[in-house]
């Protein structure tokens, strides 16, 4: 089985002010379950100038109190990993994020795009897909898959809080540009 989420979102900002957004918005007080991000590797491909990084993201753990009671899920930090490729020059960014924890039980995996938007190039299209499957836990493969779903729906629901952290951002763009 597993929970997927897609999601595509245009942003009314360009590419270059959205990218740097994202990768300065955690830790933030708008993301409370993101405690700290970790560039784990960058470097840059001197033929195609493409920077690569990956991070390791400190997630809270988001499970309810009352199904950590189940030893495996008594944790309090979710960790993920993820690796993006920056290319300035074509204006588009790949993501390619997955959990660390947990590994023997469920896969989070997740791919996200940032690219220059057809429709106007001052603007940035958003697109990402991901799954969550849960497989190792028995009877509670159900019920962890369902609140996997409420917490993706409600994560989608925060695109719209990017564009606060985009507000954000470019109020400080403009006072220091």
């Amino acid at each position: 089985m597993g929970v997927t989420v897609d999601v595509h979102e245009v942003f009314r900002y360009p590419f270059e002010q959205v990218v740097a957004s994202y990768l300065r918005k955690y830790p933030s007080p708008m993301e409370k379950h993101v405690t700290a991000i970790k560039t784990m590797e960058e470097k840059t491909d001197l033929s195609t100038g493409i920077i690569y990084r990956r991070r390791i993201a400190t997630c809270q753990n988001v499970i309810p109190e009352i199904l950590r009671k189940v030893s495996i899920l008594k944790v309090s930090d979710i960790y993920l990993e993820e690796e993006s490729w920056l290319n300035m020059q074509e204006r588009n960014m790949v993501m390619k994020s997955h959990c660390l924890t947990w590994t023997q039980y469920a896969s989070l995996s997740e791919e996200s795009v940032f690219r220059e938007s057809l429709e106007n190039p001052n603007w940035t299209e958003f697109i990402q897909k991901g799954k969550i499957s849960i497989t190792g836990a028995g009877l509670l493969n159900c019920v962890l898959e369902a609140f996997a779903q409420t917490f993706l729906n409600q994560g989608v629901k925060k695109i719209v809080i990017s564009d606060m952290h985009l507000n954000v951002f470019a109020a400080k763009y403009e006072v220091a540009g």
